[in-house]
């Protein structure tokens, strides 16, 4: 006799809801009632920001493009900008915290605009050949929290839409409208994530849990890696992103499967999603060159600091290679 499976078994236990069924506003507000404030986005990212552009001399000007409001919270949305843009040079966008959780995305994208203000060795070369914006912390509630969703349990990096159609996302919305009056100038955008354990072990299962869907557990890659687009893939581009970031750290190997994350390899340390449709950050400026980095902070083989120079590096790389394309 051929015995029925459970409804534990297809949809393994989460904290909230009922298994099998998507949430509604009482599962929503009972999530939103979980989530803890674990850092200061104000003394982490708003400080740093002030800083850059404080001297005369930075090559950097602080533009707020917006204002997010939860519950009694106030989170201005920032950027940095060009401070003289030069007409006729390409754009490249740098973005971080689309997760908040993802702390090196942050970091990282904080820590280039520091060595871009300094003229670093590494970048000195590129400092006259692109206009570039930087908006290092897109989720600042996120951020806080150490949490992949908004207030309202919405992922901003699924939240990203085609001109004219609303998201879901205000943190997503806000960038959208920051990068829009640059259409066709832009060059590149290279956005900064992390692969994390806790993607295994608290986010993916609860967005199974929200939406009503089964969890199939999958292997989180150990170290480095990068999504092209697989509608625009620039093979060329991602390769010197890794060559950078291999100096610092390791790059992931396929798991048993021949792929990362159940998708299968476009190249080594490469995978490609079809990021317009799903809605990713990366096809907010219809940029030749894009790419999302991951790094994996949970790693044996890393450091924080490995993981923020990662980065940093991905960013070089990807400079480098525009600067001589």
């Amino acid at each position: 006799m051929q015995h029925p499976i459970s409804q534990t078994a297809l949809y393994p236990s989460y904290p909230i809801g009922t298994p099998g069924q998507a949430w509604g506003d009482a599962e929503r507000t009972q999530w939103q009632q979980r989530q803890t404030r674990h850092r200061s986005y104000a003394a982490d990212v708003l400080a740093p920001l002030q800083a850059l552009t404080a001297a005369s001399s930075s090559p950097w000007q602080l533009e707020q493009y917006g204002q997010l409001q939860y519950a009694e919270e106030l989170f201005p949305l920032q950027a940095l900008r060009s401070k003289q843009p030069t007409t006729g040079l390409p754009w490249v966008l740098v973005t971080g915290g689309v997760h908040g959780y993802e702390t090196s995305g942050v970091h990282g994208a904080l820590r280039f605009a520091q060595l871009w203000a300094q003229g670093h060795a590494d970048l000195a070369a590129y400092t006259h050949r692109f206009n570039l914006l930087v908006a290092p912390c897109v989720s600042p509630w996120a951020y806080e929290r150490i949490q992949r969703w908004n207030h309202h349990a919405v992922d901003p990096n699924r939240a990203f839409r085609a001109a004219g159609q609303p998201s879901p996302a205000a943190e997503a919305a806000a960038l959208m409208q920051l990068v829009a009056p640059l259409h066709g100038q832009w060059l590149a955008h290279i956005d900064l994530h992390e692969t994390t354990d806790t993607d295994e072990s608290e986010f993916r299962p609860a967005f199974a849990a929200r939406d009503g869907q089964r969890f199939e557990p999958a292997q989180v890659p150990d170290g480095f890696y990068l999504v092209d687009d697989s509608q625009n893939p620039q093979p060329a581009f991602q390769q010197a992103i890794l060559r950078a970031v291999e100096q610092v750290t390791h790059i992931a190997q396929a798991d048993a499967s021949g792929g990362l994350f159940g998708t299968p390899l476009a190249a080594p340390g490469v995978i490609e999603y079809d990021v317009g449709p799903m809605g990713l950050c990366t096809s907010i400026t219809g940029a030749r060159y894009t790419s999302a980095t991951e790094v994996y902070p949970d790693s044996p083989r890393a450091t924080p600091e490995q993981c923020i120079a990662a980065q940093v590096a991905a960013v070089c790389g990807a400079l480098g290679f525009l600067a001589n394309t």
